[in-house]
């Protein structure tokens, strides 16, 4: 056993890393005696570390902690493991929450087509109701964007990720202050963060809210910044933009709503409550009564229509299914739900059925290290920063690991995995190649993914439905 290791979370053992940002990663975490699965953010701790970067993790979970609702992520349980004990175990703030099991909102949806007005009305109130109750608690979130919104394995939309969050409002007495810290992504963000007024709390998430409705309806953001500097924003607030496309497709009733809550005066803009008050969110949801299977299968529609299903879902039957002793069986029951299923969350890899909860992924008739020097010529041929990570010496199949970055057409900074393994096809090699994204736009990460498949040196090795 060499190094420190990571402790247990209240029964829990970190099995496998599944994301990371900048300064956290996020793991798989197994309950084994209880056949429960959570995820475990860890933030790394070190000497050093400042008082107030630790300040700010304890007002994220002290916010977390406090906030129970059916579409916000759970926060289950945190520990804390200080520098002085490294040599036993990694330091850090471990965060337990809730592991949305169905993945990302966004991942499921094809780049510059959205999904269709009854799957962005259904998760679109889901995301009002949780927002509301958020506003209720006194707590404005100031980061929503598609990266944030995840979903369980009943398909339920959960908001996550409260590291920006604030506490705007008492809730004894309703008394509210203005904030002044300026944060947030560039495509999301209100245009009153420009400046260096102080602002109120409750606008600037519904302006937050207003680009996730557009942006799901259309497959894109609206601008990369509300600023002058951005000639899509400019015609926005000019109205020349209503007779282009995507604005021109979006059905009158979503765009008086999108345009409501897209105000750029914060004092004209509509509250939660006018959202509330809305005809198009009124109306009564047609696939609420339909069960999740029918509402995966809408979900997923423009991905099936474009292809991108056949690719990463092709009808590769494989030999029984034996598991690794890593908790996948724990994993697989954990994650067998009606809604993972019919959202093809699983792939077939050499060892049978896994779970994998990303649909950027696909099948190639070469050997994994060919693969990958192709996979890695073909990124670098579409200006994405690549850097291979060390492989131990017999691995000659694999699994081989590029870390790849970059910036988005909306200059956002993605960051993530291509992994490729073994993957016998018919009898002949072949790989199982999966791309995870730790930062950035789900939407982005799709079309990148697209471009690599497309690319002249990938796209003959690849397996389609």
């Amino acid at each position: 056993m060499g190094g420190p290791k990571y402790p247990k979370v209240v029964g829990y053992e970190l099995v496998k890393q599944i994301g990371g940002g900048g300064f956290s990663n996020v793991f798989r975490a197994v309950h084994f005696e209880e056949h429960r699965v959570a995820a475990c953010k860890l933030i790394a701790l070190t000497e050093e570390t400042t008082d107030k970067e630790r300040k700010t993790v304890e007002k994220e979970m002290r916010v977390h902690a406090a906030l129970k609702h059916q579409n916000v992520l759970e926060f289950l349980n945190a520990v804390v493991v200080e520098p002085k004990h490294k040599h036993q175990y990694v330091p850090g703030i471990y965060m337990l929450l809730e592991l949305a099991t169905g993945g990302d909102l966004f991942d499921k949806i094809a780049p510059d087509v959205g999904v269709g007005e009854d799957v962005a009305h259904l998760y679109f109130n889901q995301l009002v109701a949780g927002m509301e109750y958020i506003h209720n608690q006194g707590v404005c979130h100031r980061d929503l964007k598609p990266e944030n919104l995840l979903l369980d394995a009943a398909g339920a939309l959960k908001i996550s990720d409260f590291g920006l969050s604030a506490v705007y409002k008492l809730k004894e007495s309703g008394k509210t202050r203005p904030l002044t810290e300026r944060c947030g992504s560039l495509p999301y963000v209100a245009p009153e963060l420009n400046s260096n007024a102080p602002y109120q709390a409750e606008p600037i998430d519904v302006w937050g809210i207003g680009v996730i409705l557009f942006t799901l309806l259309a497959g894109n953001t609206p601008w990369d910044e509300p600023t002058v500097s951005s000639p899509e924003f400019c015609r926005y607030v000019s109205g020349s933009i209503f007779g282009e496309a995507p604005w021109n497709r979006i059905g009158s009733d979503a765009l008086s709503l999108i345009r409501g809550m897209l105000t750029v005066d914060p004092n004209n803009r509509m509250t939660l409550a006018d959202v509330f008050q809305h005809p198009w969110c009124m109306r009564p949801s047609r696939l609420a009564k339909e069960g999740i299977m029918a509402l995966a299968d809408k979900l997923t529609e423009s991905l099936r229509a474009n292809g991108d299903m056949g690719l990463a879902a092709p009808d590769l039957t494989q030999s029984d299914n034996e598991s690794d002793s890593d908790g996948d069986q724990i994993m697989l029951s954990a994650h067998q739900s009606q809604f993972t299923q019919s959202l093809m969350l699983f792939s077939q890899t050499q060892s049978g059925s896994r779970y994998t909860p990303h649909l950027t992924r696909f099948y190639a008739n070469l050997g994994p290290s060919l693969l990958m020097s192709l996979i890695h010529e073909s990124l670098e041929g579409l200006n994405v920063k690549c850097k291979m990570a060390p492989v131990r010496e017999d691995a000659k199949d694999g699994p081989f690991r590029l870390r790849v970055g970059g910036f988005d057409q909306r200059k956002v900074l993605f960051k993530g995995w291509v992994e490729v393994e073994k993957f016998t096809y018919r009898g002949s090699e072949g790989s199982f190649c999966v791309m995870q994204r730790d930062e950035g736009s789900p939407i982005s990460w799709r079309q990148l993914w697209k471009a690599l498949i497309k690319s002249p040196a990938v796209e003959p090795h690849v397996l389609r439905k």
